[in-house]
């Protein structure tokens, strides 16, 4: 990790893969994560840990599997999201979206009883910026 600031706007400039996180930081054992996404990811859930969202530019809609039901919360533009651990979520775009993503080091951004994964989805645990 660099010792220098992040200017967000640079680094997700540096990239245009889709559903493709870059680390933009690090603080203690999380990554903060920046990606572009446009259409569906995929039907997803994290065991152990929560998923924190903000939209940088753009929106971003994410069904959730819940107790009670399926429900779809849409984040605007500035604002943020926890999907709690356990809960089946898929996040969708419908216009091509800069997101924020704080979540534990090594954790795959296709959950973690993922099958079946499309193409367009990258199966990982986040990219170095400039890779």
């Amino acid at each position: 990790m660099s010792s220098e600031p992040v200017h967000l706007s640079k680094a997700l400039a540096s990239f245009d893969a889709l559903w493709s996180p870059r680390i933009a930081a690090r603080v203690n054992d999380y990554d903060v994560r920046i990606a572009k996404v446009e259409g569906e990811h995929i039907w997803h859930v994290h065991d152990s840990t929560d998923e924190f969202f903000l939209v940088l530019d753009g929106e971003l809609h994410i069904s959730l599997r819940e107790p009670g039901g399926e429900r779809t919360v849409v984040l605007p533009q500035g604002s943020v999201f926890t999907v709690p651990r356990g809960t089946e979520h898929k996040p969708y775009a419908p216009r091509r979206t800069s997101i924020l993503l704080f979540e534990p080091t090594g954790t795959l951004t296709v959950g973690d009883h993922a099958v079946g994964i499309p193409d367009h989805v990258d199966a990982t645990t986040g990219h170095a910026l400039g890779t």
